[in-house]
């Protein structure tokens, strides 16, 4: 594709980001090769030697550049969100929002405003994989006519701690030991749970993790929620309390436990290759902006805490209200200037965001800054193209490491005469940031307000809301990684402490299953439920689903009518053979094989098409084609198989093909296996 080929193919608005960008875009292709400095390089091969067998020369310039260069290229790693993606897009705006804060992208329906997103994980190194179980967060910059503001969310609505100094603990628990740095993006050790069992209000994130929640299928299908509880000013000094979710327009949906491990080996950046295979091929990723909003009157009026990072504000009680949607449409070009010196920071707002007194959002706005401080090495880092504002930015800062800019001006401090007072500041009226006057009185003291310390309540309502298959997943995560645990007073601990006052029931079987005592606690009386915390209740669509095509030589019109079906529908398809090549069919029609057997697997892929077919080694085929189809039906996968598939798979009294869509005498075949693959999964099937 072309540099131009995936920008806002969708709009006619112009991408100020990418225009500012465009002058730092470069392509090296076709053209000489060169010094930094620019002198034309003559070899490239060898060092400067003292004759053709003798010892290198201190005077290779060109040698000691390119070396020192290369081993100067990486930069301090981020200590958590160090593995990740990105992408650009655009943020349009569905209603006017003034009444409740002045934000400028936030004023006028249609208003559109260029933005960056970047997705990670949390305990993996830059080196780990895509689909470990874990939390995932999204940092969504938004490039607006008033200065950037970074809206950061992570995939679960609640936070491991309630306040900032306890982040720290937290990650040096959750991440590997130091003696042996084992293991690699996973909390299954005795750190993270004996963390977890010591720790009350850890457990509530812990067990939205262990739920399918913490393996999700791709950063297209990521719900995530700011966590955090942010203010709306409006222009008449108004303050709202607000919290912010992104809902993807496909649907929340996860991977099995399984499928989620096989694929951190088969293909460790699943999750990178399905965001950018998405937008290459036009399928541009959505998700809707929804704010929940509470008047300041009604602080005290819910049973939570509307300031408490570990609790959630149900939807049910405070609706969320779509204001918005994003759009991911176009690739990044290069990852280490894109994505990896990408700084977030949540203190990035505008006139009309403020900040309330949520602890953990107060010791975030210090963190961020020092964190981006001390990986990019300078406080210029805001003057990288990625991190560049697209409005003008002026104030009477100078020098450091890495200036960019070339200040002309004579004097660098306020107030000064020599040039008129300037810069100069801005009266909120005519949009200067004016901070929310709210009223600050109290003592001095280190402690927790007493409303942050119900524990278990939420986590309690939470399992309630999952349906029994979630249920039985959530089971099945805790009792993979406590079993990890080496100490069994810890695996004891997790139970005994923890688990049992959010269902007796379930901690028995985890106690049973990780080999320790059954609690003899019970779990909190607390029966509320709410239907939007469940999957269950996600939008399915077979759109962008990836259907793996299991196909030999001969076959028909019946499959290329399927195929064709599928493409109608949005489907990806992957035409899978024991070779590649092409695989032929009836009247010369040729498909060219995507993968084989051994370069994919079952794993990779959504749903199934057998189709089968003719091969030079028949035998192996037709094993290789079976494996496929035995391990998506175990994983509960949609499965279409066509007329002269049906040897692959047959009923018995062992299994009742449930979402397995035959097209043997069915003329609907086609609508009936896209119906299918829009289902997910088929938790009915034996």
């Amino acid at each position: 594709m072309d540099e131009k080929s995936s920008r806002n193919q969708h709009s006619d608005n112009r991408d100020v980001k990418q225009d500012q960008l465009d002058q730092f875009r470069v392509k090296d292709s076709g053209k000489p090769m060169t010094t930094q400095e620019g002198k034309k390089r003559s070899q490239d091969q060898d060092q400067l030697k003292a004759g053709i067998r003798g010892p290198s020369l201190r005077q290779d310039y060109e040698f000691f550049e390119k070396m020192s260069h290369f081993v100067h290229e990486e930069i301090p790693e981020r200590v958590v969100h160090a593995r990740s993606y990105s992408a650009y897009g655009e943020f349009e705006c569905y209603q006017s929002m003034k009444h409740v804060t002045k934000a400028g992208f936030l004023q006028e329906a249609g208003k559109k405003t260029p933005i960056t997103v970047r997705f990670s994980t949390v305990q993996g190194a830059k080196g780990s994989y895509d689909t470990a179980r874990d939390l995932r967060c999204k940092g969504v910059k938004l490039y607006t006519e008033e200065g950037n503001v970074d809206l950061t969310t992570i995939a679960m609505p609640v936070l491991i701690n309630q306040d900032a100094m306890k982040f720290p603990d937290a990650m040096h628990a959750y991440q590997a030991k130091q003696s042996d740095d084992i293991p690699t993006a996973s909390g299954a050790h005795d750190r993270f749970w004996d963390y977890v069992a010591n720790n009350d209000e850890a457990l509530h994130m812990v067990l939205w993790i262990m739920s399918d929640r913490g393996i999700l299928r791709s950063y297209r299908m990521m719900e995530s929620w700011s966590i955090n509880t942010y203010l709306f000013v409006n222009d008449q000094d108004v303050a709202t309390f607000v919290r912010y979710v992104w809902k993807p327009v496909l649907g929340v949906h996860s991977l099995l436990q399984d499928e989620a491990l096989k694929i951190g080996g088969l293909d460790p950046d699943f999750h990178r290759k399905d965001l950018r295979e998405a937008i290459d091929k036009g399928a541009y990723p959505e998700y809707e902006l929804g704010v929940q909003l509470i008047s300041m009157e009604d602080e005290f009026k819910f049973d939570f805490d509307v300031l408490d990072p570990a609790k959630f504000w149900p939807e049910e009680l405070v609706p969320v209200q779509m204001i918005g949607k994003l759009t991911l449409n176009r690739n990044i070009d290069n990852y280490f200037t894109e994505s990896e010196q990408v700084a977030f920071n949540p203190g990035n707002v505008v006139p009309g965001i403020d900040f309330s007194n949520d602890p953990v959002l107060q010791g975030r706005l210090m963190a961020y800054r020092e964190t981006q401080n001390h990986r990019l090495g300078s406080a210029n880092y805001a003057e990288l193209p990625i991190n560049r504002s697209v409005c003008p930015f002026h104030n009477n800062q100078r020098r450091g490491f890495m200036r960019q800019r070339i200040d002309v001006d004579k004097v660098n401090y306020h107030e000064n005469s020599l040039a008129d007072n300037t810069p100069y500041t801005v009266p909120p009226e005519e949009g200067g940031y004016k901070d929310y006057p709210g009223k600050v009185d109290g003592y001095k003291i280190r402690a927790r307000s007493e409303s942050f310390k119900d524990y278990y309540s939420q986590p309690r309502i939470f399992w309630n809301s999952l349906t029994p298959i979630e249920k039985q997943h959530t089971i099945e995560g805790l009792s993979y990684q406590v079993g990890k645990v080496k100490s069994e007073s810890v695996r004891q601990q997790v139970v005994d402490k923890q688990l049992v006052h959010v269902d007796k029931e379930m901690a028995s079987i985890v106690a049973d299953n990780i080999g320790v005592n059954r609690p003899s606690g019970s779990n909190v009386s607390v029966s509320s439920s709410y239907p939007s915390l469940s999957q269950s209740n996600t939008p399915r669509y077979a759109y962008t689903q990836k259907a793996g095509v299991l196909i030999g030589d001969g076959f028909g019109n019946e499959v290329t009518e399927t195929l064709n079906v599928l493409e109608q529908n949005g489907v990806f398809v992957v035409i899978i053979s024991d070779r590649l090549g092409t695989v032929a069919g009836a009247g010369g029609r040729e498909l060219k094989v995507d993968d084989t057997f051994i370069t994919t697997s079952p794993y990779l892929v959504d749903s199934l098409y057998i189709v089968g077919g003719s091969s030079k080694h028949q035998a192996k085929f037709d094993s290789q084609v079976t494996e496929y189809v035995h391990t998506a039906y175990q994983h509960y996968k949609p499965i279409g198989v066509a007329s002269t598939g049906q040897p692959y798979i047959q009923a018995s009294q062992n299994n009742n093909l449930a979402g397995v869509v035959f097209a043997a005498n069915n003329t609907d075949f086609g609508e009936e296996f896209v119906s299918a693959i829009a289902e997910h999964r088929f938790w009915n099937r034996t």
